[in-house]
């Protein structure tokens, strides 16, 4: 916990960034490097990490340590990948089950992730995914690699996704997750990263949850627009961790940005997520718990009624109280879950030191 308030990291990955696990090396460079470039320079140089030291195949130990040792999460959900420019994924649907496995009162699910190109296949992987574990959502990428080049796709394709999402509600997967606002590769995208093809996805499927990971980050007014018309349209935060750490002003503006015109009850329709290994998650942590909007920006903010300042019980919802209402998860069940493990911490005791838990590849000496 973090000033008093449960933390549930919605997302974590164990990326095998190492140019073995690539099928593409344009791809997989191009993502590598981007993983790498947001993670390196933070402002406090305890948390850098050299290129050699972060571009590992990150194994579930040392994420586990990682996560629950060194920061004040308490929780996390797993999001195995299924980027076909990586042998296993980016992000192995194994790692998940393992993390689950060892500490099931840590990572409390793991979304099911699968390829919508392998069609019939895709379906299958789904199943599998599920006969493993009870899959949290469904996770998708608009853009994968179909052996020659990348191919992108609409949420709202009905050959294409739509069996996807009817397969979800057979299996009792009830949210459907899908990066966007952040481009993965050096090519042509068209528009797969715009948001707006939820519109009929949400509409078509209105029993179904959608996140928008990286909601805000790119596509703003169709962002803000989104949220406001369809209550089951939330905002996944991944990345804005790194935002709020490094950069609060423009934290701030994505958040007034995505309450322009839904308003500031539009906050307890975004929840934390930090990509896991992505960057250390403390820092963001201890930013996102003093950080308040600056009062210039809220003198111009909201389309139709004022905005006012974020106050506590928001940053508790987007910690940790928005994501457990949107999936039926009871905060203090998974608060006593956790109760005196071997990550529990005396009450007022920091966090381990950063690096300090992990192996000794990436331990700084």
């Amino acid at each position: 916990m973090i000033g008093g308030k449960f933390v549930i990291d919605a997302v974590v990955h164990a990326y095998n960034h190492l140019p073995s696990n690539w099928t593409d090396p344009v791809l997989g460079d191009a993502m590598v490097e981007l993983a790498y470039h947001l993670a390196c320079d933070p402002p406090d140089s305890r948390y850098a990490m050299t290129r050699e030291e972060y571009l590992i195949d990150w194994q579930m130990p040392d994420v586990t340590n990682f996560l629950f040792h060194e920061s004040d999460t308490d929780v996390a959900v797993i999001h195995p990948l299924a980027i076909a420019a990586f042998k296993d994924g980016y992000s192995s649907v194994a790692k998940a089950v393992e993390g689950l496995s060892a500490h099931p009162n840590r990572f409390i699910g793991a979304y099911a992730c699968v390829d919508p190109l392998r069609g019939k296949d895709a379906l299958h992987d789904m199943a599998e995914q599920a006969s493993m574990y009870k899959p949290l959502g469904l996770k998708l990428y608009p853009t994968s690699w179909d052996g020659t080049g990348p191919v992108s796709w609409r949420m709202d394709d009905p050959k294409l996704i739509y069996p996807l999402y009817e397969q979800a509600q057979k299996l009792g997967i009830g949210t459907v997750a899908v990066h966007k606002a952040v481009p993965i590769g050096p090519f042509a995208v068209g528009n797969a990263y715009n948001p707006n093809d939820i519109e009929n996805a949400a509409t078509d499927f209105p029993d179904l949850n959608f996140e928008i990971v990286h909601g805000g980050l790119a596509f703003m007014e169709e962002t803000a627009w989104l949220l406001a018309r369809f209550g089951n349209i939330a905002i996944n935060m991944e990345i804005q961790n790194i935002l709020v750490e490094r950069r609060p002003r423009a934290f701030a503006e994505v958040l007034l940005g995505l309450c322009r015109v839904g308003g500031a009850d539009m906050l307890d329709r975004m929840f934390w997520g930090s990509g896991g290994t992505l960057v250390h998650n403390q820092p963001g942590l201890e930013a996102f718990d003093r950080f308040e909007f600056p009062e210039d920006l809220l003198d111009s903010a909201g389309l139709f009624k004022p905005i006012s300042q974020i106050t506590e019980a928001h940053k508790a919802n987007i910690l940790g109280g928005t994501f457990a209402r949107l999936h039926g998860l009871d905060i203090e069940a998974l608060k006593a879950g956790i109760a005196g493990d071997e990550f529990a911490r005396a009450p007022g005791e920091a966090p381990k030191a950063p690096f300090s838990t992990i192996g000794k590849e990436l331990a700084h000496g």
